[in-house]
């Protein structure tokens, strides 16, 4: 029988770990919500609350689901306490020492039959499992940004992960409303294995100046039917995220045609990171984005 999950933790309270928390919240689930700066918590139930209301005006939710959904989110001040939660989603920065390290404070605080997910992107689940206590109750799960809007997430298992594990983390997933693809522990799993690599050869296509950045994401809206353009997504998904998915792609698969383009290694370097940063492939200071290419 699949582990009964009820208590959440959620570590991280950036744009993923916030959408994490909310639709958690919704489907009925205690969530605690951590991360290393407390401004950053107060700052994300804000969001949620926003985020909720904006769900009321449409009528995704009600009131009274909203309301309730809010009084199931609460601060955790440190790592102890999640000592009473059945799962923990990691949620943190796409950097593995930071995670690993994360584990490592984690861990002695969680009961033995806590369940640890991360929702990295792209890093071997495997690798990040054997910074654990717990390897065969780790496991990916992998939510799309925005988290409350987007349909699918990605459970990915470690070499480890045991079938208890993979079975409640799938029923968790199901009691969110979200539908499941399965990946095998390869580099970048399903999704950014194919999104991310389309986005690099978009940012090529820049750097060679084949078009402007306002013609590629033209072409692919118009063109290929796509709801944004490519490297308008970039910038959404943060450019710094983006390297780093085409890095571990580029050294796991050892393939040169992950190879990250050299433009965005340098837009990276600036600090053009997108819309989090305000300038990206578009600035975002002014009344609306304009190219800066």
């Amino acid at each position: 029988m699949a582990q009964a999950i009820q208590k959440v933790g959620v570590i991280g309270a950036g744009q993923m770990g916030s959408g994490i928390a909310h639709v958690c919240a919704l489907a009925g689930f205690d969530v605690k919500l951590h991360d290393v700066s407390p401004d950053r918590i107060k700052q994300a139930l804000a969001t949620i609350n926003g985020n909720m209301a904006r769900q009321v005006s449409k009528k995704v939710i009600t009131e009274e689901q909203r309301q309730a959904a809010l009084d199931k989110i609460a601060p955790a001040e440190s790592m102890d306490d999640f000592s009473d939660v059945d799962l923990v989603i990691e949620s943190a920065t796409e950097k593995e020492e930071v995670k690993k390290k994360i584990f490592t404070d984690l861990c002695p605080s969680l009961k033995p039959e806590a369940i640890l997910a991360t929702n990295t992107s792209s890093l071997s689940i495997t690798r990040l499992a054997a910074a654990t206590d717990r390897p065969e109750k780790f496991i990916g799960i992998h939510f799309m940004n925005p988290v409350p809007l987007m349909e699918l997430v990605e459970i990915i298992r470690g070499i480890a992960t045991g079938d208890q594990t993979f079975e409640a983390s799938k029923e968790f997933v199901s009691k969110l409303h979200k539908t499941i693809a399965v990946a095998e522990d390869f580099p970048a799993f399903i999704v950014n294995r194919i999104l991310l690599p389309m986005i690099n050869e978009a940012i090529y296509t820049l750097y060679e100046g084949v078009g402007t950045v306002e013609a590629i994401d033209t072409a692919m809206k118009l063109g290929a039917h796509h709801p944004m353009g490519p490297l308008e997504l970039a910038d959404f998904i943060g450019l710094d995220t983006c390297l780093s998915v085409m890095q571990v792609l580029h050294e796991g698969l050892a393939d040169s045609k992950y190879r990250p383009c050299p433009l965005l290694v340098k837009y990276v370097e600036a600090g053009w990171l997108g819309r989090k940063t305000r300038r990206g492939f578009y600035d975002y200071r002014g009344e609306k984005p304009v190219p800066t290419r």
